[in-house]
């Protein structure tokens, strides 16, 4: 055990790869990437449609019994190999270097997924500026369909947006693990939850908000059905970053006596938290200016707006301090995929900043090719199948990409790799006494987790 450790340790070092400092800056980093857009957007309106405390009782049970097992899983890869993903999976089979395969479909899917995140992004970004120029508060209430329409279909607003934000993003990864992604992390972390606590104290101090706690907590068990069960699932993989190799990158920058079950606790613990506040500072607005809380996706560009505008002065503050919240979470998720694909070509011998604006520069071309597929945008017209190339994008990125690589991933950890190995790295090579690691290793890892990504993925196809 101690010579494996031992040269593990060389070949770190070999690689010149500089960790994070404390388990407090992992905490924040890893939480940063977890806790994003989904949570603050998805989260909330899932758990309303699908019967509320229901639907968060089944979320708590997924996100801990095996979100949090598959995120152990990616740390314990990282950490042992000091690699990211392609490197990794052959680092500790070397038998078979073929499952190299499954950290290339990581970085797969990592690529179209931060497409995807950029245009999003650049489109809260956009709302930011509006809501502080107060451009938002001029629109009325009837209008905000039609002028989100316009805003994704402009030839310029979302692609100005998205390399704004982009060019922040890529100026805290060129500042480095320590510099750049910890110090940013323990920065932004706190901030956001702070925003987030401000919006649920003006949130619930305004008339009826006791309807949108109702709403968000009351259980309805009639309304968890099948199609929710699995969106609930599929948020729960999502909302932990796992299946996309950039959790198996953070893990190689763990310091080696930092304890992965604690991390990982508290990571989950951090981003069902930010999930469930936003529901409360967002439901209890929204019913308060009598809107409706089940339009989904709308809920952040169409409605929410409306919310704000009915609040008056007060309103504007909120809409500023709401949109800068989205930007934030965005950022620090978006740190996270920059950040694993500029490892990955670090691995093969670039340097690091070369390596940054290169990937960046790829991200910017795929972004602008989806920011423009939306109804009225230049490549509007390109719909193979009768989907756009977003849609499409976020179909295999929502539904499949991350399932099958967190299953792949589970698979080489419960089958492939040494059980010795595992035990010698939760256990920081014999110094932490582990006594759930037969529950966690036999039970979650070799079966549960499997089995409910399985699951998941069939039922996703049939639909």
């Amino acid at each position: 055990m101690v010579v494996g450790h031992l040269f593990l340790n060389k070949r770190v070092m070999a690689n010149n790869k500089t960790g994070f400092t404390s388990s407090f800056g992992v905490i924040m980093a890893a939480a940063g990437s977890a806790v994003g857009l989904g949570n603050i957007w998805r989260f909330p309106y899932i758990c309303g449609q699908y019967g509320g405390a229901a639907c968060l009782f089944v979320y708590l049970l997924f996100v801990f019994l095996i979100g949090m097992v598959l995120l152990m899983t990616e740390f314990v890869i990282g950490r042992r190999s000091g690699f990211s993903p392609e490197k990794a999976f052959p680092a500790l089979y070397p038998k078979r270097p073929s499952w190299k395969m499954v950290g290339l479909f990581g970085m797969f899917t990592c690529f179209l997924i931060l497409a995807i995140y950029l245009v999003i992004s650049g489109w809260t970004l956009g709302y930011f500026w509006e809501s502080l120029t107060g451009t938002l508060a001029s629109i009325a209430d009837d209008g905000f369909k039609a002028h989100f329409d316009a805003f994704v279909a402009s030839p310029w607003k979302p692609v100005v947006f998205l390399v704004i934000f982009l060019i922040f993003t890529l100026l805290v990864i060129l500042g480095g693990v320590q510099k750049g992604i910890e110090k940013v992390s323990k920065l932004l972390m706190p901030i956001l939850l702070v925003l987030v606590l401000l919006l649920c104290v003006r949130s619930l101090t305004l008339p009826g908000a006791s309807k949108g706690l109702a709403y968000l907590f009351h259980p309805d068990f009639s309304l968890l059905t099948w199609d929710g069960i699995l969106a609930i699932l599929g948020q729960a993989l999502f909302s932990l970053s796992v299946g996309m190799g950039a959790m198996i990158v953070y893990g190689s920058y763990i310091p080696r006596d930092s304890n992965i079950l604690k991390n990982a606790m508290w990571i989950t613990v951090c981003d069902v938290s930010i999930a469930v506040l936003a529901g409360i500072a967002i439901f209890p607005a929204v019913f308060a200016a009598g809107q409706n809380p089940a339009d989904g996706p709308g809920l952040v560009y169409q409605v929410l707006p409306v919310v704000f505008n009915s609040l008056g002065t007060v309103g504007q503050v909120f809409a500023v301090l709401f949109f800068l919240l989205l930007v934030l979470a965005a950022l620090t998720s978006a740190i996270s995929l920059l950040e694993t694909l500029t490892a990955w070509l670090a691995d093969k011998g670039m340097k690091r900043k070369v390596a940054a604006v290169i990937i960046t520069l790829i991200e910017v071309v795929l972004g602008i090719f989806v920011a423009y597929s939306f109804t009225g945008g230049p490549l509007s017209d390109i719909t193979p199948g009768g989907k756009n190339f977003f849609d499409w994008a976020n179909d295999l990125t929502g539904a499949y990409l991350p399932p099958i690589g967190a299953l792949l991933t589970v698979i080489f950890f419960g089958w492939v790799m040494k059980k010795e190995d595992i035990y010698d790295e939760l256990s920081n090579h014999g110094v932490l006494k582990i006594s759930w690691f037969k529950v966690f290793y036999h039970i979650l890892v070799r079966f549960v987790a499997p089995a409910a990504l399985l699951v998941s993925l069939i039922a996703s196809i049939l639909t």
